[in-house]
């Protein structure tokens, strides 16, 4: 197939961003015209490495492990390397039944479950003479050409089966006082991704909460008390106008009096003084139309019809007070 009969019909294609993104915007023409978009580069790192961990076998009373058959052993007790349960397994007969006991056998084994684990392992047998001449198998000093051993499933093993001949050992300084010593070392091969992101943030949990307690339990800048059963409660209006709407409304058209009395007013003794009763009513009618325009507009028709009573109720009381003056 050609590469011009791939895909379906249609004009536009679709649009990807990311490393080396091209987007696709509509020109004069309304054509789409494709636009580079730089992007923050990012950058990974693969690391393989081991974990390692070490264990020591006493075996005490050799002579007396020796004739308990050939591929029985005795087990150390389990030790944990890299997530991972382990065992030393050592025959005093060897393992190999073709070898008619003429060695000692010695493995490791994965005596957890476990599939496909990839480890490195050394094995000392140790001299006991304070030569520091210990016999060692090891992964770990020498480049391996297929890589770490891999243990398919939970039991399989890793070791020599012809560790070392039972002749030797036995008039060697590896054994004192019917006693051995090995000691084991397993690496457990693990990989993890070291990767960047770019403007990555971590977001801290709001404890906006726990400031608000705070607040009001030290009074700070409180402006407003409440009095209930005869105990006071100090609070901060912009917090109760944010929790309530009702409140809200109500310190906005509070608000809003008092600058308007403080714009006409000269002094409070002087001003209102002179002012008589009629003039004290229409002042007072004026700012509550003021405030009903308010609540109209917030959509708060009973409270609006509220205060519009009171505003008919004043009115009234102004015409009766004209009319005696009139009259008078």
């Amino acid at each position: 197939m050609d590469d011009d009969d791939v895909g379906g019909g249609g004009d536009a294609s679709p649009q990807h961003q990311g490393d080396g993104a091209v987007v696709a915007e509509r020109g004069g023409s309304g054509a789409l015209v494709p636009r580079d978009v730089a992007s923050s580069p990012t950058s990974s790192r693969s690391v393989t490495e081991t974990v390692n961990g070490s264990h020591r076998f006493v075996i005490q009373g050799y002579s007396l492990a020796k004739g308990m058959g050939v591929g029985k052993h005795i087990a150390s007790e389990t030790f944990t390397v890299g997530g991972y349960q382990w065992a030393i397994y050592f025959y005093p007969d060897g393992k190999n039944p073709e070898d008619n006991s003429a060695y000692v056998s010695v493995f490791i084994a994965l005596a957890s479950e476990g599939t496909d684990v990839r480890a490195l392992f050394e094995l000392t047998l140790q001299d006991q003479s304070g030569r520091g001449k210990h016999k060692v198998h090891s992964h770990f000093d020498r480049s391996l050409e297929s890589g770490p051993y891999t243990l398919k499933y939970r039991g399989s093993m890793w070791g020599y089966k012809r560790f070392f001949r039972r002749t030797a050992l036995e008039t060697s300084d590896f054994l004192k006082d019917d006693c051995l010593k090995i000691n084991c070392t397993v690496g457990v091969v693990t990989s993890t991704m070291d990767y960047s992101r770019p403007h990555s943030l971590e977001v801290p949990d709001s404890d906006i909460g726990y400031h608000f307690g705070t607040l009001l339990d030290s009074q700070e800048g409180a402006d407003i008390i409440f009095s209930v059963a005869g105990q006071k409660f100090h609070a901060h209006k912009l917090v109760l106008a944010a929790r309530s709407s009702f409140l809200d409304l109500n310190f906005l058209i509070l608000n809003q009096m008092k600058r308007r009395m403080s714009l006409t007013q000269v002094t409070k003794s002087e001003r209102l003084s002179s002012m008589t009763w009629s003039q004290k009513c229409l002042r007072l009618c004026f700012i509550l139309c003021t405030g009903t325009i308010l609540l109209v507009m917030r959509n708060c028709l009973l409270q609006a019809q509220i205060v519009l009573s009171l505003i008919l109720w004043l009115g009234n009381c102004w015409l009766q007070q004209t009319n005696m003056s009139c009259q008078g």
